[in-house]
């Protein structure tokens, strides 16, 4: 028991100056990387000169300000007044054919057929049967027949937008066919 003692008593007497003298080594090799390390930063670039400039547009009117828009809507509303009256004009001086007298949504196609190699549409309205062809009008809105085809009638129109413009919109006819 005593020699199993003093073999302990030497065994951590070994260890332990091995433990320390591991770590005194470790503290030193640490020591010594950091010496031996330098940071490498560049330097920042001078900062560019500030130059002032004068304001050159000072003068001039504000982009912003309620007289640039006046003008801006005066000039706009202007050439949108005379574009809608060059588009109603033509259709306010002609002679008012029959099928203008009624709302489109009350026609209905109720067929095509081909005369003389032209396309007609037969539209019914108020149980009378009329024969449509393109450049005809029909509708309350100035609509201008622009193509007759064998499953519809499509229209040009004149409407006014929110903004009161008078601008062309394209409607269609399709053909009805009666549910029994």
């Amino acid at each position: 028991m005593r020699r199993a003692l003093l073999l302990a008593a030497a065994a951590a007497t070994v260890l332990t100056a091995c433990g320390t003298s591991d770590n005194d080594e470790v503290v030193q090799w640490m020591a010594q990387q950091k010496a031996a390390t330098k940071p490498r930063v560049q330097p920042i670039p001078e900062p560019k000169a500030f130059k002032p400039e004068d304001y050159a547009e000072a003068a001039k009117t504000e982009p912003f300000s309620r007289d640039k828009l006046t003008q801006a809507l005066k000039s706009d509303s202007q050439q949108q007044a005379s574009a809608s009256a060059a588009l109603l004009a033509p259709e306010l001086n002609r002679r008012k054919e029959p099928l203008e007298a009624f709302p489109l949504d009350s026609m209905v196609m109720v067929g095509s057929l081909s005369k003389a190699g032209h396309p007609v549409a037969l539209i019914k309205v108020d149980n009378l049967l009329y024969q449509v062809k393109p450049g005809n009008y029909l509708g309350q809105n100035y609509g201008k027949v622009v193509k007759v085809g064998e499953s519809e009638v499509v229209l040009r129109e004149l409407v006014q937008d929110p903004a009161g413009e008078w601008v062309e919109r394209t409607a269609t006819l399709q053909l009805q066919e009666k549910s029994k």
